[in-house]
């Protein structure tokens, strides 16, 4: 009899829309620079997949360290400055490397470039979707990574695992395989060994337990941020893997359902989050400010599906304009939602705690006393948070 994890390497076989990651340390040498090796290797099991009529999406690193060499860096430079310069020089190069490398194969590749800011702004969010699903359409192979070149903390994603887990859900992925140097989570095993961990229905606190260690100077990501990603595509209901992209064939063996690398599985009904609006208000933003909530409110967000009246309302943090979007916790810190608020920080904090006929009084007859509606509302509150 089939178990579930047998069930779910099973579906892989079938997923029509692949996004595949491919971090630093799977692209490149010892001296940091990328690999012709490591990147043909990638795009014969690309070509592969191609041949087979999936559509593939690569979210690739590298750019930077394809820049250290032409501008003469010994080591990936620490200030901004300095990594933009070799993501500018090293995301032609490393383009060019892939591109001669398909073209081989009769395959158009396309560069996408995203920022946090293009996923965020529903309008450039829409035309990225679109941009994204018309390259696919038309058997292209899209190689996404983070504008580093014009990026500054405040519009980065941060990780390519990240970004990797967002176009998963932006266009709609069957399957998110991330291709890092080592096959999978990895547990204590007895003799003080550890041994891969093959499948997890959920990733909890003490999944992330067993994560040591930030990356290598090479790289942003740890195995920590494959897991939120991971998590995140669970979410939205797409299986991820997490595997070993420096083997010849991790991504045909994947695919084909092999029992290599974690897999985590979709989340079921209860979790998953559905619908396009929901996604990007669940996945594509990050909180301009909190709304601490009371019991009443908690009870009557998770439990009753209510909207988030100011009534419920106890602690707002943060400046933010009307339409931003803000993360609602409870007393206890605990994550509850995320949603459109339609006040302001300052108006808001006015009409905290108090009823619609005062907030009539305070603001007007024409002011909605709903300080998030439902339908522009997402619950992220889970049993057993990462936070």
């Amino acid at each position: 009899m089939k178990t579930d994890a047998q069930d779910q390497r099973a579906l892989l076989r079938t997923a029509k829309r692949v996004v595949i990651k491919f971090g630093t340390r799977v692209l490149v040498d010892s001296r940091g620079r990328p690999s012709p090796a490591r990147i043909q290797a990638i795009v014969d099991q690309v070509a592969a997949l191609h041949a087979e009529g999936r559509e593939v999406v690569m979210v690739s690193s590298g750019a930077v360290g394809a820049g250290l060499d032409p501008l003469g860096f010994r080591t990936r430079p620490t200030e901004l400055e300095g990594l933009q310069m070799a993501a500018a020089v090293g995301q032609t190069r490393l383009m060019s490397m892939y591109a001669e490398r398909f073209a081989q194969k009769g395959i158009t590749v396309g560069q996408v470039l995203l920022n946090h800011d293009d996923l965020k702004q529903r309008n450039r969010h829409l035309n990225a979707r679109n941009t994204l699903l018309g390259l696919l359409h038309r058997r292209v192979v899209p190689i996404v990574n983070e504008n580093d070149v014009v990026s500054v903390a405040e519009i980065r994603l941060g990780d390519n695992d990240f970004l990797a887990a967002l176009v998963s859900v932006l266009v709609d992925a069957d399957a998110l395989v991330l291709c890092t140097s080592v096959n999978g989570l990895r547990a204590p095993g007895s003799g003080g060994r550890s041994v891969r961990v093959p499948f997890l229905s959920k990733i909890t606190q003490s999944e992330l337990d067993l994560v040591f260690g930030k990356g290598s100077a090479l790289s942003t990501g740890g195995m920590a941020t494959k897991l939120e990603a991971a998590r995140m595509a669970y979410r939205a209901g797409i299986p991820s893997v997490i595997a070993d992209g420096r083997r010849t064939d991790t991504l045909l063996r994947v695919l084909k359902g092999d029992n290599t690398g974690t897999l985590l599985a979709p989340a079921g009904d209860t979790e998953r989050i559905r619908g396009k609006r929901k996604h990007w208000i669940a996945f594509f933003h990050r909180p301009s400010g909190f709304l601490v909530v009371d019991d009443g409110a908690r009870r009557a967000l998770l439990e009753k599906g209510r909207s988030l009246l100011a009534a419920g309302v106890r602690e707002v943090r943060g400046t933010f304009s009307t339409g931003a979007l803000v993360h609602i916790l409870d007393g206890d810190e605990t994550l509850l939602a995320a949603g459109l608020c339609q006040f302001s920080s300052e108006d808001l904090g006015r009409i905290q705690g108090k009823s619609s006929l005062q907030i009539i009084e305070l603001l007007g007859p024409a002011v909605s006393t709903e300080v998030i509606h439902r339908d522009n509302m997402v619950l992220l509150h889970e049993k057993e948070s990462l936070t």
